[in-house]
């Protein structure tokens, strides 16, 4: 049987418990309107932990546009139930007061990693992210965390957090993507079925650095132009296109030729923003 919570406060101790009886203890942080993505990171959790827990927080303190934290899709109970269906030992939410009740703390440093791209675009996303993870893992003090690679550089945000904290381990699992390849979002939600044949063109941008790659080809502007020649052809308003060393982070393209590779990749759809990457080197 599944647990809700509707505060963090007794999720908290739920998880308190959980750690006092000698189990392992997997989290799952998200945003809610949940897709396959999000329930595959769960089972995976499930088979590396001896519990699974689950958040469901549309957080406030990362979204630098009011309008889109009012449109983000929100399902709770919806959500409760696939994952229970999933198999999720405990699901809890709150509200931004129950999370920090004494206050908004100043938002945390995001580190080296948060710069350029997704940091440029999104002034202020980065901390608010960082901040209320560091709060997620203070309530759940869980062995290991798990987060989607959709989101690339937000996992190397929080890989960064999870160093300076001490724990816990961050386990980042491979986008789910739709048959035509569009990598699984709560925002896909809000595109009509043309709009969502339109939105596949990342992911075939993707594919353009990935074949060039495969070719030998390690500049990092090539394989961004390349990118964008397929973007470009579409009704897609391109954000970037661009290709970084995955280890080796910098707001700038790189320079020289790159041992790994990352094609990244942000466009907006009507009012709807998209994200996707790929690991140009096959891992």
């Amino acid at each position: 049987m599944t647990e809700l919570f509707h505060d963090p406060g007794s999720a908290r101790t739920w998880c308190a418990a959980v750690r006092a009886d000698g189990r392992s203890l997997g989290f799952v942080p998200t945003m809610g309107a949940l897709h396959a993505g999000h329930l595959a990171l769960v089972r995976t959790a499930l088979a590396e932990n001896d519990r699974v827990c689950v958040s469901v927080f549309v957080n406030p303190l990362q979204f630098d546009d009011r309008r889109d934290f009012e449109r983000y899709p929100r399902d709770f109970e919806g959500d409760a139930r696939a994952l229970a269906e999933a198999g999720a030992s405990m699901v809890f939410t709150g509200s931004l007061d129950q999370f920090f009740p004494d206050d908004i703390p100043a938002l945390r440093d995001p580190g080296p990693r948060a710069a350029g791209l997704e940091g440029d675009l999104r002034p202020g996303h980065f901390a608010g992210v960082a901040t209320i993870v560091a709060r997620l893992f203070d309530v759940v003090r869980p062995d290991r965390a798990y987060f989607g690679q959709k989101d690339f550089q937000q996992t190397l945000v929080v890989r960064d957090l999870a160093k300076a904290l001490g724990y816990p381990r961050i386990v980042v699992c491979p986008t789910v993507r739709e048959a035509s390849g569009l990598a699984m979002s709560s925002r896909n939600q809000l595109l009509s079925p043309a709009e969502r044949e339109t939105a596949t063109v990342l992911y075939r941008s993707l594919e353009a650095a990935r074949a060039l790659w495969v070719k030998g080809v390690r500049d990092a502007r090539v394989l961004a132009d390349a990118m964008r020649g397929v973007l470009d052809r579409s009704a897609v308003a391109v954000e970037y296109a661009a290709v970084r060393d995955p280890e080796k982070w910098t707001r700038a393209d790189p320079v020289g030729p790159l041992e790994r590779g990352v094609a990244l990749v942000a466009a907006r759809l009507s009012s709807v923003r998209l994200i996707d990457n790929a690991l140009l080197d096959g891992r």
